[in-house]
């Protein structure tokens, strides 16, 4: 983490099934912060699903909802932030959440991921003829913008309540730096 930053929050990046949301939830009660998912900001402010965005206005549509999403929070403090999967590719947002929190990267292995996610009919990203390739490629793609966070924790081996309790320390230990 760069000297000078004053992260309040905690935002949570990553691939889908590498616990962003259920590790988030624990964190906020840990750190008596409120938990906030960027996918159901979206669905609730658009009153429409994911998979019904991105099967008729398509990604880009999406991501540019990820970006608004992403203006709005930085006047928050004290939350936990649990952002899309793709939300981070975009170096605007990844940019933003770096001014008001401290970017962690939950990291699980392909073979997890499908083993988490194969039974979510949620997943507009999974709707292919081979999903296990698909998640494979879209891994390679997004793992460097995954590494410009300021933490990487894997998920693989760790249960949500040993990751979140590890997300919990490292912002303990962040802003305890700058006091």
């Amino acid at each position: 983490m760069q000297i000078g930053r004053h992260p309040t929050n905690v935002a949570l990046v990553g691939f889908m099934g590498t616990g962003k949301t259920s590790v988030g939830r624990h964190v906020a009660e840990n750190l008596g912060f409120e938990f906030l998912d960027t996918d159901e900001l979206i669905q609730s402010h658009t009153g429409r699903t994911i998979a019904d965005i991105f099967a008729k206005d398509g990604e880009t549509a999406f991501r540019a909802l990820e970006k608004q999403i992403v203006r709005e929070l930085s006047t928050r403090a004290k939350t936990v932030i649990a952002t899309g999967g793709g939300l981070p590719t975009n170096a605007g947002n990844l940019a933003a959440l770096k001014s008001y929190a401290l970017v962690i990267c939950l990291w699980a292995s392909p073979e997890k991921i499908w083993e988490r996610v194969r039974n979510q009919s949620h997943r507009p990203l999974l709707h292919d003829a081979d999903p296990q390739k698909k998640i494979r490629e879209l891994l390679a793609v997004r793992e460097p913008f995954y590494k410009q966070a300021d933490v990487l924790i894997n998920t693989d081996l760790r249960s949500v309540r040993e990751a979140a309790m590890q997300v919990a320390l490292q912002f303990k230990l962040a802003t305890r730096v700058r006091k």
